[in-house]
């Protein structure tokens, strides 16, 4: 698994590099973001204060001992959110790539023991790793499509994100069950190229790889990573989503609205 959790280290800093671009290409940080509550440095105190508390959360895992306790995450938010803009911007891009220098440090024995309590389970260094790169790629999207509203998230951040998508559809279906629930759909992706089954029940929504019949849904990989994350609004959806059979597109959008 070295070469794996290898791999995503290098996509996780490729993501920081970024980051860093999109940032210098982007407004004053006091204009708005795609979020719509939060301006550009407030998606990027998110940012910084994630990483600061994801490398504690790492470092605690190497040293075997437990995560820090909620409150020291509060503490870290209360900081972050007291900065100005203009430091909320220039910390994220410093944490973050403290961050990510730990990662580039370990060695393969270190990748391949790595084990963090997280959520309930047991994550391995490119689980870790992938939870941080799907919320890094996305916020960045976030920022970018306000210069650029053909934006796609980060493709080689896509590559590695679209196979995990059943380690987050759970949670990432917060809202209303479309009206033919319980159903399943096909789904087909491109870039990169899978097929699997999305099962909408009452009480849970989760991706196999059993056969579906009630429906299909052939979208790009970097549009569904959006779209289980409420970012695809019919302003931002490429001409190649469709969606046939029982459930729409907009009752998709509407289980996935993060709101």
């Amino acid at each position: 698994m070295t070469e794996g959790h290898r791999s995503a280290v290098e996509t996780l800093a490729a993501s920081h590099s970024n980051l860093k671009e999109v940032v210098a290409a982007a407004g004053a940080v006091t204009d708005p973001s795609y979020c719509s509550d939060w301006a550009i440095a407030q998606v990027l105190s998110h940012l910084g204060s994630g990483a600061e508390i994801g490398l504690l959360n790492l470092n605690a895992a190497l040293a075997g001992g437990p995560p820090p306790d909620r409150e020291r995450y509060v503490e870290i938010w209360d900081v972050w959110n007291a900065k100005s803009p203009e430091a909320q911007a220039s910390d994220s891009l410093l944490s973050d790539a403290a961050y990510i220098a730990k990662w580039e440090s370990l060695d393969d024995t270190e990748l391949d023991a790595l084990r963090v309590p997280m959520m309930g389970r047991e994550l391995d260094a490119s689980g870790y790793i992938a939870m941080r790169l799907f919320e890094h790629a996305v916020h960045t999207w976030d920022i970018a499509v306000m210069n650029d509203p053909a934006a796609v998230v980060f493709p080689p951040a896509t590559a590695l994100l679209v196979g995990r998508v059943p380690d987050r559809i759970g949670r990432s279906a917060h809202g209303a069950k479309p009206a033919a629930a319980p159903v399943r759909l096909e789904v087909r992706t491109v870039e990169p190229d899978q097929r699997f089954a999305l099962s909408i029940e009452p009480e849970a929504v989760t991706i196999d790889d059993g056969s579906a019949a009630d429906g299909s849904v052939a979208i790009p990989g970097e549009a569904l990573l959006r779209l289980i994350s409420g970012r695809l609004d019919p302003a931002h959806t490429p001409a190649n989503v469709s969606v046939d059979g029982a459930v729409s597109l907009d009752e998709l959008r509407t289980l996935f609205d993060q709101s």
